[in-house]
């Protein structure tokens, strides 16, 4: 039960990053050349191998001029909260295969500090997550 209860009250927390995700993603679908390699929007379902749960998640993929990726979550938790964050990405590629790993802390309510490990290719973005008290996947494609 706390580990639900936190889970909620991490989401609400987290509300306040989701604010422009829907904009940034609207201009990035309309934008000419915006998906290149890793770079750009990605859509699917995260799935915790700990509780089973699953729903909808976007993600928005940006490379600095300096090279550093970032990806931008926006998940759903129970079709109605939604939560963002953004995980730096260490990033490297071998043809059209991206392999990534990166970390991000979202707060100890959240579960604290998440492991992110994965592959993407031109059209398939997989990857695993873990943290103290839950882990699981993230399958999305370009939508």
């Amino acid at each position: 039960m706390f580990l639900r209860l936190a889970g909620l009250a991490s989401a609400l927390l987290l509300l306040a990053g989701c604010s422009g995700f829907q904009g940034q993603w609207d201009k990035t679908l309309a934008a000419p050349g915006a998906t290149t390699g890793l770079q750009g929007p990605w859509q699917g379902i995260w799935r915790s191998d700990a509780s089973g749960h699953t729903d909808v998640l976007r993600c928005l993929v940006t490379r600095d001029p300096g090279g550093a990726y970032r990806a931008r979550f926006h998940a759903k938790y129970h079709k109605v909260l939604t939560f963002g964050y953004t995980v730096p990405l260490t990033v490297q590629q071998t043809n059209d295969t991206y392999l990534f790993q990166g970390s991000a802390d979202l707060g100890w309510m959240a579960g604290g500090v998440y492991h992110y490990d994965g592959r993407a290719s031109l059209t398939n973005f997989s990857s695993t997550y873990s943290c103290k008290y839950d882990h699981g996947v993230f399958e999305m494609s370009r939508p």
